[in-house]
């Protein structure tokens, strides 16, 4: 039996269990830390950018992946 953690609107997933909701929690809280990492060390805004975008794609990138195998 497979259960349905996330559900899909569009090109968008929304989670629709308590996993799905943890998921995305943990994804978010990643990008804010990385971002924050990244912010600290950079001199403008594109440099916080660069820093951060190999990062927040990757952990995007991650959840999309596991949100796509794990909707109807």
């Amino acid at each position: 039996m497979k259960r349905t953690w996330f559900k899909p609107i569009g090109w968008v997933y929304y989670p629709v269990s308590a996993v799905g909701w943890i998921v995305t929690v943990i994804t978010i809280l990643l990008c804010i830390q990385f971002f924050i990492a990244a912010d600290r060390t950079s001199h403008s805004v594109s440099d916080t950018l660069i820093n951060f975008f190999p990062y927040g794609a990757l952990f995007i990138i991650i959840a999309g992946w596991i949100a796509s195998k794990t909707s109807k």
